[in-house]
């Protein structure tokens, strides 16, 4: 076990992030504590007017090769592995003129800065640090003698410590920054591996898997108030999103706060903002409303026409920087998130008299088309996928009925077919003008989530004082292929008359007759969009 407490008497300092750092080292140096350092970080301390040896004098060696050989060396590692009360390694430390490091501070090179730039492939294998891992986890192992900061955020807490302390650290300490250092290289690591296994692009299945993430937020609790949480951004983070996103306003996001909106997102980003604006309204995961129009305004309110029910305490995404008209109609019910690329002012100061409404500006919208990674845990382990990025744009629909769609109805057909994409299986989703009117989600047969579809259609009808069920005349989308008849019947019973579809099943050409009975016309579209 460590010792309770470590006097710290010689400090190594190596940082690419030098945010803090002079004023960490003065009030080092201020307490009697020998300055170690090298390259940059030796410049900016010496430049300050510290006191400060640097590390080729301890190697008597002088960095060599731009740099990457340096630290590399017994002098630094002897002074950071040497168990103190251990005759062996003193006498080993003596007998080399190895003086003991009790404080290593290091940040890496900006690896995941530099793939998250878009950096040239040289650029960043430039960037893998080298001798910092090592010194870090050569610290962290020996944490029973030597303290080690990976992160300028505890500059502050180990100088109070050293201030309470009379110049010592204490063992709980040295063991958090310890499992704070090996999570670190361990992220670092991670981002590395796939990076390279994605430019390789041959092993689709490495024989190691790494993850790792930097905490963005720590959450009250999961999906439960017994189940603990966070959230954690991947390194070198690309896509625009919650992980991108800058909360302007409103009470702090929980688990299920940060998974819906998340879902609404990726939802929404099926639009392309030239084209269309675009709304999805998003519970549980779920949509419960999604529509294209002119402007937001539009948008939103044919979105929340299809079940405003469930949109009560829902959450919002746009595809375009949310503007004033939007912003005062979406105030009007309580929402729990707003999500959008950007916002006007005048939309910040009408959504900020809600104060407790979540607004976040993503910076961005995400491209669906964009290849990535799904990962979910199973007991024991976890499964990885590629994200579905294949869009409805893209597909080679086949027409497999007697009577081809309208150009109306194949518009409607793709906008069910985008939705559908977003919403759990067994998924069915009516569609007419731009615009969901009916959604069945996470039934266990197809045949009830067309029932239930039809049924939010007719509900949403009877709001409106219509006569006949919104899906009347719709387009009717399933994220995979009818297995029977009775679901495509349901669909046209409800209204509707034309339906978007895989195609796959042992039953295609009863299904198709059934359509062709029932006067639909029917796209395969060869591609299944299940989400579980």
């Amino acid at each position: 076990m460590p010792r309770d407490q470590i006097r710290v008497t010689r400090a190594l300092l190596s940082v690419s992030d030098k945010t803090g750092l002079t004023d960490f080292a003065a009030a080092l140096s201020q307490r009697g504590v020998e300055l170690v350092s090298t390259g940059g970080t030796h410049r900016a301390l010496t430049e300050a007017g510290l006191a400060v040896r640097e590390v080729s004098e301890l190697t008597r060696f002088p960095e060599m090769m731009d740099g990457r050989v340096k630290t590399l060396h017994p002098a630094v590692h002897g002074g950071l592995l040497a168990v103190r009360d251990n005759p062996e390694h003193q006498a080993a430390l003596a007998a080399h003129g190895i003086g003991a490091i009790d404080l290593l501070v290091v940040n890496l090179y900006p690896f995941e800065e530099t793939l998250k730039a878009g950096k040239a492939y040289d650029d960043c294998v430039e960037n893998i640090d080298v001798g910092g891992p090592a010194m870090i986890r050569a610290a962290a192992k020996n944490h029973a003698d030597v303290a080690v900061v990976v992160d300028v955020s505890d500059y502050g807490a180990i100088l109070a410590e050293l201030a309470e302390h009379d110049g010592n650290l204490t063992a709980i300490t040295r063991r958090r920054l310890a499992q704070k250092a090996f999570s670190r290289t361990a992220s670092y690591d991670a981002a590395i591996a796939n990076w390279l296994a994605e430019v390789e692009g041959r092993d689709k299945a490495p024989t190691f898997k790494a993850l790792g993430g930097t905490l963005a937020q720590s959450l009250r609790y999961g999906e439960n108030p017994h189940q603990s949480a966070a959230f954690y951004r991947l390194p070198g983070t690309l896509r625009p999103g919650i992980a991108t996103a800058r909360q302007v306003q409103g009470k702090e996001l929980s688990y299920n706060n940060l998974n819906d909106t998340d879902a609404a997102y990726e939802c929404v980003a099926e639009f392309d903002p030239a084209r269309t604006a675009a709304v999805a309204i998003i519970k549980h995961a779920n949509p419960c409303g999604v529509a294209e129009g002119p402007d937001l305004l539009a948008a939103y309110e044919q979105a929340l026409a299809c079940d405003p029910t469930s949109a009560f305490g829902g959450i919002v995404a746009l595809n375009r920087p949310l503007d004033a008209a939007a912003a005062r109609k979406i105030v009007e019910i309580f929402t729990e998130v707003i999500i959008a690329p950007d916002a006007s002012e005048e939309a910040l100061a009408i959504v900020g008299a809600k104060k407790n409404l979540r607004l976040l500006l993503a910076g961005g919208l995400a491209d669906p088309r964009a290849k990535g990674e799904v990962i979910r845990t199973v007991a024991g382990g976890f499964l990885v996928q590629g994200r579905d990025a294949l869009s409805v744009d893209d597909m080679d629909l086949k027409v497999v009925t007697k009577r081809a769609p309208s150009e109306a109805e194949l518009a409607d057909m793709r906008f069910a077919y985008r939705v559908a994409k977003h919403v759990k299986s067994n998924a069915i989703v009516y569609a007419k003008g731009g615009a969901t009117v009916g959604i069945g989600a996470g039934q266990m047969s197809r045949v009830d989530s067309s029932i239930t579809a039809a049924r939010k259609a007719a509900e949403a009808a009877q709001r409106l004082g219509l006569s006949e069920s919104l899906a009347k005349g719709s387009a009717v989308a399933s994220d995979a292929f009818f297995p029977f008849a009775d679901g495509l019947l349901a669909a046209a019973e409800a209204g509707a008359t034309a339906v978007i579809q895989p195609g796959g099943s042992m039953r295609d050409d009863e299904v198709i007759r059934a359509a062709d009975e029932a006067g639909l016309a029917m796209v395969f579209t060869g591609v299944r969009h299940f989400r579980h």
